[in-house]
């Protein structure tokens, strides 16, 4: 796939080709997102890149690792819930 970029300087517009190797699922993805939205699939590839890039900064860490879930303390444990009757019990009061 070969991309063209531009940047606007002036009144002087330049223009930077660039080929890429992508897997062919990920350029049919690309082909049908970009018809569904009425776009070019070099608009897609350069908003893709640009939200990357803007989002890793130093510290930013990788892109792929996910923040740790949150914890709490629930107060411990209502019911033991091998005990089949206090635990009917409690169902039935809430």
């Amino acid at each position: 796939m070969s991309l063209w970029t531009y940047r606007n300087i002036g009144r002087m517009v330049c223009h930077m080709k660039t080929t890429l190797n992508i897997d062919e699922t990920v350029m049919r993805q690309l082909r049908e997102e970009a018809a569904r939205r009425g776009t070019t699939m070099s608009s897609l590839v350069e908003a893709g890149l640009r939200r990357i890039l803007t989002h890793a900064g130093p510290g930013a860490g990788n892109p792929d690792t996910l923040p740790p879930l949150p914890t709490w303390r629930s107060g411990g444990l209502r019911v033991d819930i091998a005990n089949r009757e206090e635990l009917y019990r409690l169902l039935d009061e809430g």
